[in-house]
């Protein structure tokens, strides 16, 4: 990996006056610069699609938001949906691909307005959408990343929480409104992808990112992972299922 000399010496420096270390990845300063980190390439066999990896802590996430079609969803449920930002693929290319809840999961039988056993930490990962492989993260799992980039955020949420500085490292260079663009500091590369839902109605792209986890809330609500172009922070927020956002899949 490369070397950044100039942050070394500073750091060397620091330490050898007796200072705290600087510029310590996972801590709750953030990186002083961009994380020196590989990315991995995995192949989706269902479709041939190819996505960037990257490992963060000891969770390797796909560094780019899940793009594939599962077809008809329709047996899912009333509120089963899937499909591009304003039903362009441009955006697919774009965003990747949007999912309500049902189809995140991969029919959990737990859709809108149904009761479900999916946890805020299922002891067995819940695939859903996800290839083989992988998973839909839980509430947890998004938590665990929030905190290797913010060890003040904590854990064992069981409603909205947010970190104030993870956002900016988690988002991508470019592509968010208004200079709403982050730092991209461990590869993450979230992009805002935006919502929709089984009615046509599109929301939010260029502005808000938002990722679905298996935790549900309750028979209306799951938990997604929220980041916005108007501040840094990082949330876990609850929703409704029938609303349609973005997935990202970790590796089992």
């Amino acid at each position: 990996m490369k070397k950044n000399l100039l942050v070394f010496g500073t750091c060397a420096f620091a330490l050898a006056l007796g200072l705290a270390a600087c510029g310590e990845y996972g801590s709750s300063n953030g990186p002083t610069n961009d994380h020196d980190f590989d990315y991995g390439e995995f192949t989706d066999a269902r479709d041939g699609q190819v996505y960037k990896t990257v490992t963060i802590g000891t969770q390797t996430w796909m560094a780019e938001n899940l793009n594939y079609d599962p077809g008809d969803v329709s047996g899912m449920g009333s509120y089963a949906w899937s499909g591009c930002y304003y039903n362009a693929s441009s955006n697919c290319t774009k965003y990747g691909r949007l999912y309500t809840w049902e189809v995140a999961m991969d029919d959990a039988s737990c859709g809108y307005g149904e009761t479900c056993n999916a946890s805020l930490n299922p002891s067995t990962p819940v695939r859903g959408v996800c290839p083989s492989g992988w998973h839909l993260p839980s509430h947890r799992e998004f938590e665990e990343l929030i905190n290797y980039i913010d060890p003040s955020f904590g854990y064992n949420h069981t409603d909205d929480a947010s970190s104030s500085t993870a956002g900016e490292y988690l988002k991508s260079k470019s592509g968010w409104d208004s200079n709403g663009n982050g730092t991209d500091a461990y590869g993450f590369s979230a992009l805002p992808g935006g919502s929709g839902d089984i009615s046509d109605n599109f929301y939010d792209a260029g502005s808000v990112a938002l990722f679905w986890s298996s935790g549900v809330y309750n028979s209306d609500y799951a938990f997604h992972l929220h980041l916005t172009y108007s501040n840094e922070r990082a949330s876990l927020y609850y929703n409704y299922k029938k609303h349609a956002r973005s997935v990202r899949c970790l590796k089992d």
